[in-house]
């Protein structure tokens, strides 16, 4: 019997209420011993209610979870103070003390929730969490938001727990840092592989190149043994032709004699009775061909819609100083957007970034629908709201966005089925819905947030394509330095300097 310290899925099938088919592709049976184990997959693949099935807050529809009865899950949102915020703040113990110097929090953090950056509140959600010591710690997309040096606080901080870990995540290094195992969900099934991200994917690879040889050999053989017998069958004809009587002379009994004796022996029979052997031979090759499976690779592309602006001009913010909260303000020079640019908006967490894409989109002279805007959190009446938005299009445009939101990586049919869509999920969505009338200008504040890393690669080969004009938010140099062009990074002393990137 495993012990209570492990997560073990015992046949677990779970369906949301609105969903016509379960999900995980089929019941989860899975162990889950100490340390972290990654949970990947595409969105709406089921990483959050796996996270959430496995710390109580969900039941299965069939099959039973058995997880320590201490379990804190962190979910993808940061939009209220987490529970027992005070107690990470305020204790004086010597652990509280550690993790908050660790962490870099300021005490002065917990009175102005609404005013922190998502990446410092985080901060506080992971120190939250950590201080309570819980047996099980769920973590959704733990460095969303966050900057390189917040990523590698965080990092160092989930390094020492010692606990059953679950982490779900589309942060390809913090996978491989943190995970022995990851389990890899998508709509055929749940797959364990030892290793992080990097090294199970290689397996998944190997497993896949491995499947199709195994499929291709059984294929070689029942067409060899098909080919075999129409041969035989061919023979069989000619045997039951030769044992016929019919076309010989009453009188020709030495002919008859013949073909009495051989009916006698066998002899003339054994081609039908090897044929029938080999018709048994070929439905064992054909079911053997068919019980190897071999996972599809997807191949996602998307073209995004999008024109390029007549006017000079898009978007002007004169020199100003803008205040953020907590006495602390961002000095800016003069700012303009043009129809060409590809403007990359950079900075550590709390440094203004967000603050300065809502006063930059006050000043745009583009409005909707020739903007498209997707902020850092879709909150959840938001997602809903959207979900009915997308629903009540007309056929063809609903075949629009669910085309845009299918070659992101999610299915149309479970995502307009559901009644609480995922971050990732909401985030397509909201994109597609907009590019559905060709925007000119496209405002993204951490486009990777809560996607998946299919989906993130495709995003960023449509946007590269795309002729609009682009204001990126992103601690993602990779994905900034393929599609922008000009930097505005906010520096120490809260500066913002402009500089090209290319």
């Amino acid at each position: 019997m495993p012990s209570i310290d492990s997560v073990v899925f015992h046949d677990v099938v779970f369906r949301h209420d609105t969903a016509s088919l379960p999900l995980f592709g089929g019941p989860v049976r899975v162990h889950l011993p100490r340390g972290f184990t990654g949970i990947v997959g595409p969105n709406g693949s089921g990483k959050t209610t796996l996270l959430r099935l496995a710390t109580g807050a969900l039941v299965p529809e069939t099959g039973r979870v058995q997880a320590p009865a201490s379990a804190i899950y962190c979910e993808q949102r940061t939009d209220a103070p987490p529970d027992g915020l005070a107690d990470l703040l305020e204790t004086t113990d010597a652990a509280s003390c550690t993790l908050r110097a660790r962490l870099g929090l300021d005490p002065a953090w917990g009175d102005r929730w609404s005013s922190l950056s998502h990446g410092e509140r985080k901060r506080l959600q992971l120190g939250t969490a950590l201080c309570a010591a819980p047996d099980l710690l769920a973590l959704d997309e733990p460095t969303n938001h966050v900057d390189a040096e917040t990523r590698e606080i965080l990092l160092a901080a989930l390094r020492g727990f010692a606990g059953v870990g679950l982490l779900v995540s589309h942060d390809r290094e913090l996978l491989d840092a943190l995970c022995a195992r990851c389990l890899f969900l998508d709509p055929s099934g749940a797959v364990l592989r030892p290793g992080g991200y990097t090294e199970g994917c290689a397996i998944a690879e190997d497993e896949r190149a491995a499947a199709e040889h195994a499929r291709a050999s059984a294929r070689r053989e029942r067409v060899r043994l098909a080919h075999e017998a129409s041969v035989r069958q061919a023979e069989a004809a000619r045997a039951d032709r030769r044992r016929s009587k019919r076309g010989l002379s009453r009188h020709d009994h030495d002919a008859r004699g013949r073909l009495n004796l051989a009916r006698v022996t066998g002899k003339d029979g054994m081609a039908g009775k090897l044929l029938r052997q080999l018709d048994g031979r070929v439905r064992q090759a054909q079911e053997r061909e068919s019980a190897i499976r071999v996972d599809k690779v997807r191949r996602l592309g998307i073209w995004l819609p999008g024109e390029r602006a007549r006017r000079d001009v898009l978007a002007t913010l004169p020199a100003q100083r803008l205040a953020l909260g907590g006495g602390r303000s961002l000095d800016l020079p003069d700012l303009v957007v043009r129809p060409a640019d590809r403007i990359a908006v950079t900075g550590p967490n709390g440094a203004g970034k967000s603050t300065l894409v809502r006063q930059l989109l006050a000043a745009s002279a583009v409005s909707a629908p020739r903007l498209t805007v997707v902020p850092q959190e879709i909150e959840a009446a938001a997602g809903r709201a959207l979900l009915a938005e997308a629903r009540a299009l007309p056929h063809a445009e609903l075949g629009f966005v669910m085309t845009i939101v299918s070659c992101l990586g999610s299915r149309p049919e479970q995502l307009l089925e559901t009644h609480e869509p995922s971050p990732g999920e909401l985030r397509k969505l909201l994109l597609a819905l907009g590019l559905r009338r060709a925007p000119q200008l496209v405002v993204l504040d951490e486009p990777t947030n809560h996607l998946d890393l299919p989906s993130i690669e495709c995003l960023e080969d449509a946007l590269a394509a795309c002729p609009c004009a682009l204001v990126l938010v992103s601690h993602d140099r990779r994905f900034l330095g393929r599609l922008t062009t000009l930097e505005w990074r906010i520096g120490p002393g809260g500066t913002l300097g402009l500089s090209a990137l290319r």
